[in-house]
Parts: C-alpha cells; sequence; structure tokens
C-alpha cells in the first residue's frame, strides 16, 4: 500500500478518535506514538498528522509537536463529514452490488472503476478495505474474488443461532481464564460508547466495538476453535449489518448488556455471566428476525 493511501488510513481512524472523544481535547499527539498504536512507520502518521493539521482537527504548536484543538472548528467538522461520506458512499455502493448479485464473483480494478466512475486509488481503497473485512479476497494471478457472506435474513438468522450455541458455552469452559486487562479495556471502550455522542461516530467503528468485544471475551475460553469460529461468521454478517440502518437507542442498550457481561466476569460468576450472554444473543436474534430484514432482498434498497 503506497504511503498515501496509508496515510488516509490512518488521518481516518485518527480523526474518528479525536470526534468521538477517544482523544482528549488538548492531548497531545506523538508520531511515535501513534505509529507503534498503528502499527506503521513514522512517514505516513507525519503525513495523516499534517492533513489534520490543514483541516483543522490538529494544532501544530513550534517545539512541542501536534495538539487536538480545546473546540473543533464548525469547517473542521464540515471537512470530516466531507471524508465520512467521500469513503462510506462507494463502499457500501459495493457491498450493497454484492449482497443483490449485481456482481460477478470475480471482477477486476478495471471492471470496477468503469462501473462506480472511480480513481485507481480509489478502487484499490475499497478492495483492500473489503479484504481486510473478509468478503473480498485478491486473486493469486489477476483480480479479485468476492466472498460468501450472510445475503440473506435466513442465514443472519443461522449466524445468530450458531452463535447462541458457542458464545455461552465458552465462558463455561474449563481453560476459560479471567484477564484483568482484557476486560479493563473493553469496559472503558463500552462506557466510552456510552460517554460519546453516538450519532458522530462512523457506523464501521461501532460494529467493529461489538465485534472485538465479543471476540475478546471468547478468546478467553482458551480455545483457539471457538475464536476461528466467531471470527469468521462476524465478517460473514458485517455486510449485511452495514446495510441496515444501525438504531443508535438500541446502541445505548448494547453497550449497558455488555457493561453488566463484564460485571459478572469480574465478580467470578461464569455462570451468571453466560447466562446473560445467551439472553443477551437471544434478544438480537429475535430484533434480526427474517421480518426485521425482510426489505434485504429488495434490489432498489440502499440506493
Amino acid at each position: 500500500m503506497r504511503s498515501s493511501e496509508l496515510s488516509g488510513r490512518i488521518s481516518q481512524r485518527l480523526m474518528q478518535e479525536i470526534v468521538s472523544g477517544e482523544i482528549a481535547s488538548g492531548q497531545h499527539i506523538g508520531a511515535q506514538q501513534l505509529a507503534d498504536r498503528y502499527g506503521v512507520s513514522r512517514t505516513p502518521v507525519r503525513e495523516a498528522l499534517g492533513n489534520l493539521e490543514s483541516s483543522g482537527l490538529l494544532r501544530r504548536k513550534t517545539n512541542r509537536g501536534y495538539f487536538v484543538p480545546e473546540k473543533i472548528t464548525h469547517t473542521a467538522l464540515q471537512w470530516l463529514e466531507d471524508q465520512r461520506q467521500s469513503t462510506i458512499e462507494p463502499y457500501q455502493q459495493l457491498a450493497n452490488d454484492w449482497l443483490v448479485n449485481r456482481l460477478p464473483e470475480e471482477v477486476t480494478e478495471q471492471y470496477i472503476r468503469q462501473k462506480y466512475g472511480l480513481t485507481k486509488n480509489k478502487v484499490t481503497e475499497l478492495l483492500v478495505r473489503a479484504a481486510r473485512e473478509g468478503w473480498v479476497e485478491q486473486k493469486e494471478g489477476y483480480g479479485w474474488r468476492f466472498l460468501p457472506v450472510a445475503k440473506t435474513p435466513e442465514a443472519f438468522d443461522q449466524i445468530y443461532r450458531f452463535r447462541l450455541s458457542i458464545e455461552p458455552n465458552a465462558i463455561l469452559e474449563p481453560t476459560f481464564s479471567l484477564d484483568r486487562k482484557v476486560l479493563g479495556e473493553q469496559r472503558r471502550i463500552q462506557e466510552q460508547m456510552l460517554a460519546t455522542d453516538l450519532g458522530s461516530m462512523l457506523d464501521e467503528t461501532l460494529l467493529a466495538n461489538g465485534s472485538l468485544f465479543h471476540e475478546e471475551l471468547i478468546k478467553l475460553s482458551g480455545n483457539p476453535f471457538f475464536l476461528i469460529a466467531l471470527q469468521r461468521v462476524n465478517r460473514m454478517r458485517r455486510l449485511m449489518e452495514y446495510r441496515a440502518k444501525i438504531d443508535r437507542e438500541r446502541l445505548v442498550e448494547q453497550c449497558t448488556e455488555h457493561l453488566q457481561i463484564l460485571e459478572l466476569l469480574e465478580d467470578g460468576d461464569l455462570v451468571g455471566a453466560s447466562d446473560k450472554m445467551r439472553e443477551h444473543l437471544s434478544g438480537a436474534l429475535k430484533r434480526k428476525s427474517p421480518l426485521a430484514w425482510s426489505w434485504a432482498s429488495d434490489p432498489v434498497m440502499g440506493q
């Protein structure tokens, strides 16, 4: 990936963390700190910091580095919204077309460029993101291949029923081991979401935080096959959830339930945590029944 493409990704992630409040106003942001945090070199990080300074989301102080301003200007917020729309809309259109079978299983970058009127860099960005999220892969020779995903309400139901069969039981595994650091980090994320205006957060971030919570907990089972299975089905359901309108009021309830599960785990009540996880997933299954997703087969929805 070229430095400019990587810096764009870093800019997106960093500006989301600033607007959501995860990075506090007035906080110093160092290039090496971000490079270590994101697992990249300092070059794309410096480029990203410069882009955010130009947009008004960061301020640079001589000999001191970059800081988050105490108040984000209207111009900076408008720039943020423009960036969000330019990133989200083509991706959602590509995902939507794959969900309703408007795309062949195998495509070239040129095909995507012509179909959506995008630049070469934008097409590469979209396909790399889709590959990272598990529904596209690059062919060994030439071109890209779309992978199977949950395209129907029935498949979505089956995924949740599968999760009901593994996630509560994973907590009861004899090898389950509490990790206070993991629990503390998940508590921080969930509490941060409750304290944040969820309307300002990207759909991608909201969905990723939810998946991360469940994957981090199932990892504590000590059985890697539970984690592999959950990660796989999470990737398969993500497109369907992107296509739905996220109920941010429901997210408050979801975060609260996540915190209740964490509290039971912190108290060492594994049976209670398992029961609460089953209740939590059962509620999600009822809300996301085939009737609730009946629009999914509509070929014009999402356009």
